[in-house]
């Protein structure tokens, strides 16, 4: 039987002003973004108060909003209010609706990635207890870390063992050593060895563009204890690249090569939300213990090879000892991936074989800018024209060695880069909001963090193909100036923030500052959606660690490329 939805004759969705909840440096251009129900008629004025002292409102910026058109089952109109850039407290009006309180002030990005490093990535920290004052986010968890996964084995969530375990260890024989380092990789407690590379590289990106010594948190890895708002004299970033590596350095030297990564055992383990510290006993060799996936993978290699010689350059800083063996683990995977020919088996569904020359390259340029050597730079300059032949594929990549490489190397890629750029200006020009959506299962705020990440780098070369503006919009969107409503999608940041997520504490309806979700998801056929009174829609509110560093780096990016254009206006 087919039941009527119920339905309300002339009803209207209440228009819904999209603007960032962080607010605007007085530079910046600054665009209101209205969505509005197909048939609600167009007012032909809005407006911006600023906001007295006494909470007073003062019209300051009046004008007619311009009609964009519909985009998906909305049409949009948007307020242009670049000229005002006196710091202060705004709202904007549009109707009867009146937007929540945002700023306009220089110093608006300088501590907004603060609850990011300060907060999200210690409550991700793996095998550690951590202390934020009073509140014990959990303990030190998975020190039983981890039991061999059986053959020709279908586990969830994508994992899977092959016909052989590639390494010395019999099904569901202990492994030691893996009970070190490593991020929670997103609201559940495993470890995905992909993403724990992707956040090393990341960090040390951060650290090599912005040298941000930052301290507020206090990482004790032999006593396996972080202290969060509690400064020890070492740059946070730096103890994240630490914990990082202090993994992916364990895996190596257990059992030879990279693995895919360390899982749940059992289905309740899997669903468990609270103290990850609960989910097993503590004992290696019992039932409860997680179990490694060790598939060898050179791709999987590759990327920690890249990735320990990124940490080996920046760790001596605060753990040269484990800087040494960083390089030492990275040159060995070299090494062994040069000298034998590997059979390639079956991995999980997040291990990308078809990427292996990338990964070899990028390899090759981390482990020539950590030991200086030509042998990596020879075969770096073999590969590279094998990837400009898909550069679209590979253009981040190529885009992050052009600085490194000879004014021969970035003249080459120039058009190809200019292509690039093209192509996604055109297709920012498909949305109100001047931002390629994405329209695949998973929500795209990744994706919109890495076009401003690549558009700055680009910038930096050529700064003839990309406008900063671009670069801001990308911020803009996360903060609050994307499609169905106007929260944050940083938790604990802007005025109006996620509050609900799908992080490890989902079960309290509660959140993790500084984390950020997926966010805006395409339902067909036209439904933008990212809901924000249910947290268990994890393709649109999950925190994944990786966005965390990049993150940090692209309100940093941001925060420069303003810093200096008020300068230049001065």
């Amino acid at each position: 039987m087919v039941y009527p939805a119920t339905t309300q004759k002339g009803w209207l969705r209440s228009p819904n002003i999209c603007y960032s909840q962080v607010g605007y440096h007085p530079s910046q251009s600054k665009m209101a973004v209205v969505e509005l129900d197909k048939n609600d008629p167009e007012v032909s004025k809005m407006t911006l108060y600023k906001v007295g002292n006494d909470g007073s409102l003062k019209d300051v910026l009046s004008g007619k909003p311009e009609s964009w058109g519909i985009y998906t089952r909305y049409k949009y109109v948007r307020f242009d209010f670049s000229s005002v850039n006196e710091s202060g407290i705004y709202k904007l009006a549009y109707g009867d609706q009146l937007s929540g309180p945002f700023t306009i002030d220089k110093a608006v990005y300088d501590r907004a990635w603060f609850p990011t490093l300060d907060v999200f990535m210690p409550v991700q920290m793996d095998h550690m207890f951590v202390r934020e004052a009073y509140r014990v986010w959990h303990g030190a968890a998975h020190i039983d870390d981890a039991s061999q996964a059986p053959l020709n084995y279908s586990h969830w969530d994508g994992w899977t063992q092959g016909s052989t375990t590639d390494s010395k260890y019999k099904p569901g024989q202990h492994i030691p050593g893996l009970n070190v380092g490593g991020w929670f990789d997103a609201g559940d407690f495993d470890i995905q060895t992909p993403s724990q590379q992707e956040v090393v590289k990341s960090l040390v990106e951060v650290w090599d563009e912005f040298a941000l010594n930052h301290d507020e948190t206090t990482v004790d890895q032999k006593a396996r204890y972080t202290e969060i708002h509690l400064p020890d004299g070492k740059p946070d970033i730096l103890q994240q690249v630490e914990q990082g590596a202090l993994q992916l350095v364990a895996q190596v030297k257990a059992i030879g090569h990279a693995i895919p990564g360390i899982n749940e055992s059992h289905l309740y383990q899997y669903r468990h939300l609270g103290d990850a510290l609960t989910k097993s006993d503590g004992i290696p060799g019992n039932e409860d213990d997680r179990m490694a996936f060790t598939t060898r993978s050179s791709s999987l290699n590759y990327n920690s090879a890249a990735s320990l010689a990124a940490a080996s350059r920046v760790l001596p800083i605060i753990n040269p000892q484990l800087a040494k063996e960083s390089l030492q683990m990275a040159k060995y995977i070299w090494d062994d991936e040069h000298k034998n020919q590997y059979k390639q088996d079956d991995v999980p569904f997040f291990v990308r074989s078809d990427f292996k020359e990338r990964e070899e390259s990028s390899a090759a340029f981390e482990l020539w800018r950590a030991t200086g050597k030509e042998v990596y730079k020879l075969r770096l300059d073999e590969i590279w024209p094998k990837l400009i032949e898909k550069f679209n594929m590979n253009a981040i990549f190529l885009i992050q060695i052009a600085p490194y490489m000879d004014n021969s190397f970035r003249e080459q890629i120039k058009p190809l880069v200019k292509s690039y750029v093209d192509a996604q200006i055109k297709a920012e020009t498909l949305n109100p909001f001047g931002i390629s959506i994405s329209l695949h299962s998973w929500a795209g705020n990744g994706m919109i963090l890495r076009r401003g990440i690549v558009g700055y780098q680009i910038h930096k070369i050529y700064p003839d193909l990309v406008d900063p503006e671009s670069i801001y919009s990308s911020l803009n969107y996360i903060y609050g100036c994307h499609p169905y409503h106007n929260r944050s999608f940083v938790s604990g940041v802007g005025v109006q923030p996620k509050k609900i997520a799908y992080g490890n504490n989902r079960a309290d309806h509660s959140f993790i500052p500084g984390g950020i979700v997926p966010g805006v998801r395409l339902l067909n056929p036209d439904f933008p959606e990212n809901r924000d009174d249910y947290q268990f829609h994890w393709s649109e509110n999950e925190y994944v660690i990786p966005l965390a560093p990049q993150y940090i780096y692209l309100v940093n990016a941001v925060k420069t490329l303003l810093d200096k254009q008020m300068e230049t206006e001065k």
